[in-house]
C-alpha cells in the first residue's frame, strides 16, 4: 500500500531506508513519546517522498445523479437557514474533510427563485462557475453581476458578498474555495454584513468597464491580489476559444486558455488558477501529469479522461477531479469544453509546481 511504513530495512518510496526496530529502540521511542518528541528516522519516508503520494483519488460526480439531491435540499432547508445551500463535493480519499483536493474545497450551490442569501465575508477566496439557470446574481462589495451558464465569477478574499435569484427558475453553480489552505495556516476569519444584504452601489458589471478594457488611469494602483474584474462571461471566453480553434491544437490539452487578472496579466486569484479548454470531436490527447490536483466541470459535450488506471466517462455539467501527479489523458467523443481550476498559483509562488509530458 502507498505510504505504508515498512520495517526491517525495506526501502521507503525508494528514498530512505528505515532502521530495524529493536526492543531497546522501541523502549526508547516509548520514552520519547512521553516527552512529546519522536525519532525522525521512523517517519522520514512518510514525510519526504520521492514523488507526490496524494490521498486525493480520481473521483467523478455525475450531475444527473447529484442534481435531484440538490433540489431535495432546496425543499428541506432554506437559503437563510443554511447560510449557503451547498452540497460539498467530498473526495473519497479524504472522507469527512470537506475537501475535493488536499488544498481546495468544492461544492454545488443552489439558489431558488425569490431567495437571497445573507451577506458575509471571509478570508478564503472563492470562485463561482455557473452550471445551470439564469436570472440570479452575485454581489461583491456592492456590485451586482447577473449570472449566466458558463460564467466564471470571483469573490476575492475579505469582500462582502451575497447572492439572489429574482428569476423564475433554480440556479446552480460550482463553488471553489481555498479553505483548506487558509485553515492550514490557521488564518480563517469571517463575519456577517451588519446590513444583512448589500445595496447595489455600482452599475451592473461596472468592474469590467473599469478594468477589463486594457486601459487604466496613469495613477491606477491597487493592493488587491485578486482580479479587479469579478465576472468573466462565458460568451466572451467561448469566443476566444473559437478564434484559437483555427490554430494548432495541443496534443495534450486541445486549445486551453487561462483566465487572467487584467491588471497584472497573472492569475485571477493568488491561490487559485482557472482554465477553459476546447477539445475537438475525436480528440485523443497524450498523457501528462502535474503537481496541481485539478477540478474539472464539463461545459459542453462528452468524452472520457483516463486518470492512472481509472476511466471517467463525462458529459455536460459533470464534475471530476484529477489528483496531483497522476497521469491523465483526455478524449472527446463530441466537441467539448472543459472548465477547470487548481492551486497552481500557490504552488508556483512557492517554487513547487512541476509538470511532465508522458507522451503516450
Amino acid at each position: 500500500m502507498e505510504g505504508e511504513v515498512r520495517h526491517c530495512g525495506e526501502h521507503m518510496s525508494g528514498f530512505v531506508t528505515k532502521p530495524e526496530v529493536t526492543a531497546e529502540r522501541r523502549e526508547f521511542y516509548r520514552r520519547l513519546m512521553g516527552k512529546n518528541t519522536a525519532p525522525l528516522w521512523e517517519v522520514l519516508g512518510q514525510l519526504v517522498t520521492r514523488e507526490p503520494k496524494p490521498k486525493t483519488v480520481p473521483a467523478h460526480w455525475r450531475y444527473e445523479e447529484v442534481r435531484p439531491l440538490l433540489m431535495e435540499a432546496g425543499r428541506l432547508i432554506s437559503a437563510q437557514e443554511a447560510e449557503r445551500r451547498v452540497l460539498i463535493l467530498e473526495n473519497p480519499g479524504l472522507p469527512g474533510a470537506s475537501q475535493i483536493t488536499q488544498s481546495l474545497y468544492a461544492g454545488l450551490q443552489l439558489v431558488l427563485p425569490g431567495e437571497v442569501t445573507p451577506s458575509h465575508r471571509h478570508t478564503a477566496s472563492a470562485l463561482r462557475f455557473v452550471v445551470e439557470g439564469e436570472g440570479a446574481y452575485t454581489a461583491v462589495d456592492g456590485e451586482r453581476i447577473t449570472m449566466r451558464p458558463g460564467d466564471f465569477l470571483l469573490t476575492p478574499s475579505w469582500t462582502f458578498h451575497d447572492h439572489g435569484n429574482p428569476g423564475t427558475g433554480p440556479v446552480v453553480w460550482l463553488d471553489g474555495l481555498d479553505i483548506p489552505m487558509v485553515n492550514l495556516f490557521d488564518a480563517s476569519f469571517a463575519e456577517h454584513d451588519p446590513g444583512g444584504i448589500q445595496p447595489a452601489a455600482y452599475e451592473e458589471s461596472g468592474a469590467w468597464a473599469r478594468h477589463g478594457m486594457n486601459m487604466a488611469s496613469p495613477e491606477y494602483e491597487t493592493e488587491r491580489l485578486s482580479s479587479p474584474v469579478f465576472c468573466y462571461p462565458y460568451e466572451r471566453s467561448r469566443e476566444v476559444l473559437k478564434l484559437r480553434e483555427q490554430g494548432p491544437v495541443d496534443s495534450r490539452h486541445g486549445v486551453k486558455m487561462q483566465y487572467v487578472n487584467p491588471a497584472t496579466g497573472g492569475y485571477p486569484m493568488p491561490t487559485i488558477a482557472a482554465f477553459l479548454q476546447w477539445l475537438p470531436a475525436g480528440f485523443a490527447g497524450l498523457s501528462y501529469r502535474s503537481t496541481d490536483a485539478t477540478v474539472y466541470c464539463v461545459v459542453e459535450g462528452a468524452g472520457r479522461s483516463r486518470v492512472s488506471e481509472h476511466t471517467i466517462e463525462w458529459r455536460e455539467h459533470d464534475v471530476f477531479v484529477v489528483p496531483s501527479w497522476r497521469p491523465v489523458r483526455h478524449a472527446a467523443s463530441s466537441t467539448a469544453v472543459l472548465f477547470s481550476f487548481s492551486d497552481r498559483p500557490a504552488q508556483k509562488s512557492l517554487g513547487l509546481w512541476r509538470e511532465e509530458n508522458l507522451g503516450d
